[in-house]
């Protein structure tokens, strides 16, 4: 199927065939009539299929086919992260150039003026942050009483950061008739319930199984002593020294620790986290897309608005325990039908996580043969216990006295 068969109109047809793209992805091809005939919609499709799209080209015609009202918020997308935001503002800018909707992103982090002045200005699509935009809503500056369509982006990824009581918060105050929209990459049981909760006999749109890798992404593992887990990664990177490579740590600690390990090392990075700013962030978030930084370490959270088509590789330099936190990781890479390789250091202590992810994709990930230098001599491990630590037996091994008293001889 073409766009040009999903009756688009052609303002945004036209936007399109300008970006080169003729056919749609199967969440665009699935999605776009239905949000057209004003369904209220789940969609469920892996990182990097083309979710934005699927809802953002038919808000722009929907919102296009009735008259505006006044200067009021017509469109309403909360979306956990600051790089989600921006990264959905520029869609919106991309497929309505040709359009005379004006739409706005906010977020915190950053100093709130710019965004009240452009509230001020009128905005009929806002792409926010919950947090932000309570807080704007509390100071008077800004009302969502008029919401024709509401969008909830990330939806699994939403609820696990907290916000919960934000989002039945905002669903309190936006209008009652309303197109909603539940989008995202994974739909765990519990977000399932909650979106029938506040969606009206919503249409479900699955175009691939809930929680899967792409095939375009080659998955490989490490089994590595985790105090040796910095040398190997230099060492993975200075085989592929020309190639942007998207590295995860679980905290933002470790993040910034990574840095400085590899700057040591001699290769360039920098962090992006929760900690940053939003001006810190950004900054080395461009520097990455535009490939002035070949290494970018992120934390799960901050990660969420990275959108690049050819990203090669992504590497867990910590295994997430959360299975589907590595399907969102390795996400990054293998997008619009590339290629990607997405590889996994694991420490001892990070099996059963592993054995969980494995569970949860119904594959084995290869195992990479570890060089020997990355692990420790087993005469020195042996040395390290015995001048640290004494074998003392529990009790419970021995259950009688005549034990205890034949383990002493």
């Amino acid at each position: 199927m073409l766009f040009s068969e999903l009756n688009i109109i052609d303002p945004i047809l036209k936007a399109i065939e300008e970006a080169g793209y003729t056919e749609p992805t199967e969440i665009q091809e699935q999605s776009i009539p239905l949000l057209l005939e004003g369904n209220d919609i789940i969609g469920c499709a892996q990182t990097g299929t083309g979710k934005t799209a699927s809802f953002a080209i038919p808000i722009l015609q929907n919102l296009m086919s009735k008259p505006s009202s006044g200067n009021k918020v017509r469109t309403l997308i909360l979306t956990p992260t600051r790089e989600l935001a921006i990264q959905i503002n520029e869609s919106f800018k991309f497929y309505g150039k040709h359009l005379p909707l004006k739409h706005f992103a906010i977020f915190g982090g950053v100093n709130q003026n710019p965004q009240i002045n452009a509230l001020h200005d009128g905005v009929d699509i806002l792409i926010a942050t919950p947090g932000r935009l309570l807080d704007l809503i509390n100071q008077g500056y800004l009302k969502i009483n008029q919401i024709e369509i509401f969008v909830l982006d990330e939806a699994d990824r939403m609820l696990d950061m907290g916000f919960v009581h934000e989002i039945k918060k905002i669903l309190e105050i936006i209008p009652k008739e309303r197109q909603s929209l539940f989008f995202s990459a994974t739909m765990p049981k519990n977000i399932r319930k909650f979106s029938h909760s506040v969606l009206r006999r919503p249409k479900e749109v699955t175009v691939t199984p809930v929680s899967s890798t792409a095939e375009t992404v080659e998955q490989f593992v490490y089994h590595v002593d985790k105090d040796m887990k910095v040398a190997l990664l230099v060492s993975i990177l200075n085989d592929h020294p020309n190639d942007r490579t998207l590295i995860f740590t679980r905290t933002k600690h470790g993040a910034n620790r990574l840095v400085r390990h590899l700057e040591k090392a001699g290769i360039p990075s920098a962090a992006i986290h929760g900690d940053k700013s939003q001006n810190a962030r950004q900054r080395a978030l461009n520097d990455f897309k535009e490939e002035k930084l070949q290494v970018l370490i992120a934390t799960d959270i901050a990660a969420r608005g990275i959108d690049i088509d050819q990203l090669p590789y992504v590497i867990n330099y910590e295994l997430p325990n959360v299975p589907e936190t590595y399907v969102h990781r390795i996400g990054r890479t293998g997008r619009a039908g590339r290629e990607g390789k997405a590889i996994s250091l694991c420490g001892a202590d990070e099996r059963g996580d592993l054995m969980n992810i494995e569970k949860l994709i119904g594959a084995y990930v290869t195992i990479i043969k570890t060089p020997k230098e990355f692990y420790k001599k087993p005469e020195e491990e042996v040395k390290q216990k015995n001048s640290k630590t004494k074998f003392r037996p529990k009790k419970e091994y021995f259950k009688t006295k005549d034990d205890r008293r034949n383990r002493r001889k």
